[in-house]
């Protein structure tokens, strides 16, 4: 499925990745020029869907477990289409949605995976209320315990597309760092500054572009970072 993985190591791949995730874990753990308040804590969104959030969020996540000293905790925050959980064949396992409605622990639904460094919270089951669940005050405090509890590891939240959503510019807020994936050739200008637009100016703000084909037949989708389209650089 083009993602990275330990074994089986894609050259050009993984050096893309390094360039997105440097900065992003500089202002995790403030080691960039200006502090960031909460940089722990980092959504992946896009404008609208199938622009490659989840494909990112997960490559992304797998390349920052590479590191020697630095611990993942990636999680499904779309939790009405799933994908993530879908693709790592967790669908049917509890997780952000049972600890929101107080069926669980927090403790109780973060998975460990194969990599030592990266551990999974899944979307968990479907309910009546997930944009209510997810907008509400137990939302806002489970991220606060996120962050309190595991300071000192990256928590990455695949999150809605921010103009399909109410939800995605809730969560977004919430975060510290947030990147927007852009899909080469499809995304048009209006729609990219309309999904930055509800963002809180105040966080940082970085572009992904996905999907951009300068690669030979075969090959994964390349990317290229940069924030161009607002005044917060990465």
């Amino acid at each position: 499925s083009g993602f990275l993985t330990p074994e089986k190591r894609k050259r050009g791949q993984e050096e893309e990745y390094r360039i997105i995730k440097r900065p992003i874990l500089q202002n995790a753990f403030n080691q960039g020029a200006a502090p960031v308040e909460k940089g722990n804590l980092i959504a992946v969104t896009s404008a609208q869907a199938g622009e490659g959030k989840t494909y990112t969020a997960l490559n992304l996540a797998i390349s920052m477990s590479m590191e020697v000293d630095t611990t993942i905790l990636l999680v499904d925050g779309d939790v009405i289409r799933a994908s993530l959980s879908k693709q790592l064949g967790l669908s049917n396992e509890p997780g952000l949605m049972e600890v929101l409605r107080s069926k669980k622990e927090l403790s109780d639904v973060i998975l460990a995976s194969d990599m030592s460094n990266l551990k999974i919270l899944p979307s968990g089951r479907l309910t009546e209320n997930p944009t209510e669940l997810l907008s509400s005050k137990r939302m806002r405090n489970l991220i606060h315990e996120l962050a309190e509890r595991y300071s000192d590891r990256v928590i990455l939240f695949d999150t809605p597309p921010l103009l399909e959503t109410t939800e995605a510019s809730v969560i977004a807020d919430m975060m510290g760092q947030v990147l927007v994936v852009v899909e080469a050739t499809r995304t048009g200008n209006d729609k990219i500054k309309s999904a930055v637009e509800k963002i809180n100016p105040g966080k940082v703000i970085g572009m992904i572009l996905n999907k951009n084909r300068r690669y030979s037949e075969g090959d994964y989708y390349g990317g290229y970072y940069g924030s161009d389209v607002t005044k917060n650089k990465m």
